[in-house]
């Protein structure tokens, strides 16, 4: 069984973090690639390891993922 998450990667001084906020996980990489292959590791760990109740508590609903424009300065 496979479940679609949420991966957001931001760069951050050399590297990339990654952020799944669906579940509050999130690792880093060199490159955003292996930013987001660490996260889809760790992530396939948690739900190795997790209780169901663990799962059900962490997993958040609905995500968007948008941009807004606003006035500066």
């Amino acid at each position: 069984m496979t479940q679609k998450l949420t991966a957001i990667i931001e760069k951050e001084n050399d590297g990339y973090v990654s952020l799944c906020p669906e579940l509050d996980i999130a690792s880093q990489g060199d490159t955003i690639e292996q930013a987001r292959d660490n996260l889809k590791e760790a992530l396939e760990l948690f739900f190795e390891t997790a209780s169901p109740e663990e799962i059900k508590r962490r997993l958040h609903g609905d995500i968007f993922v948008t941009q807004v424009e606003v006035a500066v300065g």
